[in-house]
């Protein structure tokens, strides 16, 4: 079995690997250490999160500094706060017995002035944000004229979140001989057009495929209405007791509602995105570090450098637009050689985007149906006996109280204390879940039978759509003070009340739009809201994407037939 001494890695830093756990290195690790000890060519590393990539290139940037001259001679690169001071930490750790090495990251949203001073006494390695590093240079207190060695760490989410400016500004600060490294989960057409503009002839380390999912995760999704999203997430977390995962959400709006409403209910959740100061930030991961909280809800950009080996489960409450994305995503389960579940929540519009992951990642997505109340509460009862099976005891203490109680409750059963037991612990199940309804969506809407009669199915639809006539639904005339809009969606597209508010939510500023009443017809929708509100409102969802539906909208006007807009526009979307 190859160890860390067969590559080339010197014994101080065996050591210090070794008492961190690594027994033998990783498939990135034996791969790029000895590239990066043995030669002076730029290398591509292609590998997904939690592979050991820090290892992979601290080791050897560690023992390639020279640590009697005290100036820069590396420079790591991160895109975001959290992983410069993941990879600093990292390498600290590695460095523990190697004399005389000064290792100082640099970011934003801390003192600059500390950095300075750190800067100032003399660094050997500086692991830095790009923003902050041109502001040091700026100053004239980062001199990068003796870096041998360059990292660029999460290379396509530096793209991602637009720092190849950044990257230019800082290269032509360092000297042309150099090694040059950069990092990706994926190689994008962006990225390799990085490495083609910054390295010479550079080495190509692949670690599986290229853009492949993690080996480790399964991927699940799950097919709701967009209204039905909430519900389906709390039942997939009931249905896992022990989860602890990352609920990943497009915008900073979603992460707080969803995180706001997990809390209300009761979970031990939190949310972490942009609008959270720093010092917020570091006390939520931290939190969720520790086990604190078991449910993260964040953004993209705000969970990098978040850096956990124990997730069980990462949660797409839907599908991002970029397949690398998900790839980042889903690579945080799964991780150190332990198994994990991504989970996507997804509507019917995005079946096709689940096609395109799976075809690009290599990977296929099981289709699971939305946990039943009945199998959500016997999860529950099964794990309440297994912790019941596992609890340390006492006894000593115990046994104190014992005799006290067993005369109280002597007149119960051992089947009667149980049947206590477990009503006290998942009543409020029990109750939540009382006649709750199947959120799963089918494949494909129910069709006429071949004799020309609608399913059963169908007529009970018919029969709920009789109880409120269309024609009331239709009307055009508003509340006293309100105006009626027109959006060119309805209940057959899987646009509902809740995605109404969400769409305008997304695409107004200011004070929050009241909402009146909200009438759903197949095509297209009508609802009410304050006449002062009604411009910005129509604004907010003319052109909106609804899961690739573009929607169009107005003031309602009287006698115009919407209905047959929206007969026409499906018949062109066929």
């Amino acid at each position: 079995m190859i160890g860390f001494e067969e590559l080339g890695v010197r014994a101080d830093l065996c050591k210090a690997v070794s008492e961190l756990g690594y027994d033998r290195p990783m498939p990135v690790q034996e791969k790029v250490i000895p590239a990066l000890l043995s030669g002076d060519h730029d290398l591509v590393g292609l590998a997904q999160t939690g592979t050991g990539k820090t290892a992979a290139f601290g080791l050897p940037v560690i023992q390639r500094i020279d640590t009697t001259h005290r100036r820069a001679q590396a420079l790591i690169l991160a895109p975001t706060r959290e992983l410069c001071l993941q990879i600093s930490g990292d390498l600290a750790d590695y460095a523990k017995y190697t004399e005389d090495i000064d290792i100082i990251p640099v970011y934003g949203g801390s003192s600059i002035e500390s950095q300075i001073r750190g800067l100032r006494r003399g660094v050997h390695i500086i692991v830095a944000t790009p923003g902050r590093l041109i502001d040091l240079i700026n100053r004239g207190e980062a001199a990068l004229d003796a870096v041998h060695t360059v990292v660029l760490d999460e290379a396509d989410e530096m793209l991602n979140m637009g720092f190849v400016e950044s990257i230019d500004e800082i290269l032509m600060h360092l000297p042309a001989e150099r090694k040059m490294l950069m990092f990706s989960a994926t190689m994008p057409p962006e990225v390799s057009k990085i490495a083609s503009r910054y390295m010479t002839s550079p080495e190509e380390i692949v670690i599986g495929t290229r853009n492949e999912g993690a080996q480790n995760v399964r991927h699940i999704y799950y097919m709701v209405s967009a209204r039905d999203r909430y519900p389906a997430l709390k039942r997939i977390c009931d249905y896992v007791p022990n989860i602890y995962g990352i609920i990943f959400c497009r915008t900073r709006r979603d992460t707080q509602e969803i995180a706001d409403k997990l809390i209300s209910d009761g979970y031990n959740a939190d949310a972490l995105h942009g609008d959270l100061s720093q010092q917020q930030r570091d006390i939520v991961m931290k939190k969720f570090r520790d086990g604190v909280i078991s449910m993260l809800v964040a953004t993209d950009v705000a969970a990098r450098g978040l850096d956990v080996d124990d997730l069980t489960h990462v949660i797409n409450y839907g599908l991002p637009d970029d397949t690398a994305v998900y790839t980042h995503r889903s690579g945080r389960t799964g991780r150190a050689g332990k198994t994990g579940v991504s989970v996507s929540i997804i509507h019917s519009r995005e079946k096709g985007k689940v096609k395109e992951i799976e075809r690009k990642i290599g990977k296929t997505f099981e289709r699971a149906e939305v946990p039943t109340p009945a199998k959500i509460i016997e999860k529950q009862i099964y794990n309440l006996a297994d912790r019941l099976e596992r609890v340390d005891v006492d006894n000593a203490e115990i046994d104190k109280y014992l005799p006290g109680v067993m005369k109280k409750l002597s007149w119960l059963s051992t089947e009667d204390l149980l049947r206590r037991w477990l009503s006290m612990e998942v009543n409020r199940l029990i109750s939540y879940y009382k006649d709750a309804p199947m959120l799963d969506l089918p494949d494909k809407r129910p069709t006429k039978a071949k004799d020309g009669k609608r399913d059963a199915d169908g007529d009970e639809r018919r029969k709920r759509r009789s109880a409120h006539s269309e024609k009331d639904k239709d009307r055009r005339s508003a509340e006293p003070g309100m105006a009626r809009i027109y959006v060119s969606a309805g209940k057959g597209d899987g646009f509902f009340a809740g995605n109404i508010i969400d769409a305008i939510n997304r695409g107004t500023e200011g004070s929050r739009v009241e909402v009146g009443r909200i009438d759903l017809l197949d095509g297209y929708s009508l609802f009410d809201v304050k006449k002062s509100d009604a411009g910005r409102v129509v604004a907010a969802l003319r052109g909106a994407d609804f899961h690739g539906l573009r929607l169009y909208s107005e003031i309602a006007e009287e006698g115009k037939d919407y209905a047959g807009a929206s007969t026409r526009k499906k018949k062109k979307r066929k």
